[in-house]
């Protein structure tokens, strides 16, 4: 009995212990969500994606297999001075202008944000915003015409608001605000056009004003004239009533009718003239307008004609200077190429020769060490070295004068006898002379500077 109280008394305190365990745990791993800021949950995460985005509220952060962070959630301001942006007409305009940017609450895009800007700083944020902010800034004001951005700035506002807005989502941001302070060009166009509207509204309320006036004096006088037909047909009233009694009256009465109708004439003859000034001034006016619009359109057209001859000029220095580079690019390349074959043959002629020379430098240091040894083994004694080498070319040397006239054709010598006759006769002596005229081989080895050994014979000293 004791030992169940005491294994009862155990699993309480276990139990209890327990508790007080998971309780300090998600007390101290619950984590809010403050209303300026997302808690972003990543780890093993029940959502099953990368992370779990949380606004407002809060989370238990388990230990060990899951880890927060917070996504800042304050406006950015970003200042985009867009200069030399291409319209629609090609005319480069200048858009400065701001945005206020953050990161969004949404679903999908918190989700995006944690993905690619959990972690970096606000500067690398506004940064990587800056530059899609440009992008969709410049193709917005490409795909509009100047009068498009400039009349009606909401319309532009609402492009360029969703074209910055669907690509700030990609990477978990939103557009808040954007202002444009101005709009200029480089051509002084947007200027031509509010002159020629600040033209035309002038000439507008010029007109306007005529036509009051001319409204207002044609009511007057029509008033006037009322009041005078009525005064003359009250008093014309009051004549015929007292016409019986009073006879002297008769002429008063035709007087005021005489001169009723007298004013009346007046008053026709006043409106007449004032109508004709009113549409002489008229005149004046649209005269005025239609020179300014005139004026303006031309001035338009002058600025348009000017723009237009810059482009061309533009274009024509920039097909000759491509023009001029094309033909450098082919002078330089057909020099280079010249430089390389005249390199290659220097380089083919000296390889040519260094070749040759190699070969004349083999050549004589093997005759020279041929040289040396025939010297060696002639005892050191250079001329019976030379000796023992024109013994070795006298077989070429004999060839040699055999071969001088061997290919004589004796059948087509004609010999001259000078009468004398003699022993052989003419034939046989100019046989014997022309063999008598080759140089013995002993004369041909003195003319060397070398004596022959005596076992090649001797030849006998002429007596005379």
């Amino acid at each position: 009995m004791a030992v169940a109280e005491s294994l009862g008394l155990i699993g309480i305190f276990l139990f209890v212990f327990a508790l007080i365990v998971t309780i300090y745990v998600a007390t101290s791993r619950y984590k809010l969500a403050p209303s300026d800021k997302i808690l972003v949950v990543y780890g093993n995460v029940k959502e099953g994606g990368a992370a779990a985005c949380y606004h407002g509220g809060g989370k238990i952060v388990w230990p060990l297999i899951q880890h927060y962070a917070y996504l800042d959630l304050k406006p950015m301001t970003i200042s985009i001075n867009l200069e030399h942006a291409l319209s629609q007409q090609n005319i480069r305009i200048n858009v400065p202008s701001t945005f206020t940017i953050g990161i969004s609450t949404a679903p999908s895009i918190m989700s995006n944000a944690a993905e690619r800007l959990l972690g970096l700083p606000a500067p690398q944020i506004e940064d990587m915003a800056k530059e899609i902010i440009f992008g969709q800034l410049r193709l917005t004001v490409a795909s509009l015409t100047i009068e498009q951005i400039n009349q009606d700035r909401e319309a532009f506002l609402r492009m360029v608001s969703n074209n910055v807005d669907t690509e700030l989502h990609k990477i978990g941001l939103y557009l808040i605000n954007v202002n444009i302070t101005d709009i200029t060009d480089e051509a002084d166009y947007i200027a031509s056009i509010g002159a020629k509207a600040a033209a035309v509204a002038i000439a507008d309320a010029t007109v306007d004003r005529a036509e009051a006036a001319r409204t207002g004096a044609v009511g007057k006088a029509a008033a006037d004239r009322e009041r005078e037909i009525e005064v003359a047909n009250n008093e014309a009233e009051s004549d015929k009533g007292q016409k019986a009694a009073e006879a002297g009256r008769r002429v008063f009465v035709q007087q005021q009718e005489a001169l009723a109708v007298e004013g009346e004439n007046q008053s026709r003859a006043s409106i007449a003239s004032y109508n004709a000034d009113l549409a002489e001034k008229e005149a004046e006016a649209l005269q005025r307008s239609e020179v300014a619009k005139r004026r303006a359109q031309s001035e338009i057209e002058k600025a348009q004609y000017n723009l237009e001859g810059e482009r061309l000029r533009a274009e024509e220095i920039a097909r000759e200077e491509v023009s001029k580079l094309q033909i450098e690019i082919a002078s330089e390349a057909e020099a280079e190429r010249q430089r390389r074959i005249a390199r290659g043959e220097a380089d083919a002629i000296l390889a040519r020769y260094n070749a040759e020379a190699e070969g004349t430098k083999a050549v004589l240091e093997a005759k020279a060490a041929g040289y040396q040894a025939l010297v060696k083994s002639a005892g050191g004694d250079p001329k019976a070295a030379a000796t023992l080498l024109m013994v070795e070319k006298i077989e070429e040397l004999v060839a040699r004068q055999t071969e001088a006239i061997s290919n004589l054709k004796i059948d087509k010598i004609t010999v001259w006898d000078s009468g004398n006759g003699g022993e052989g006769g003419s034939t046989a002596n100019f046989v014997s002379s022309l063999i008598k005229s080759l140089p013995p081989v002993h004369d041909v080895a003195k003319m060397a500077g070398v004596d022959l050994p005596d076992y090649l014979g001797s030849m006998k000293e002429d007596e005379n």
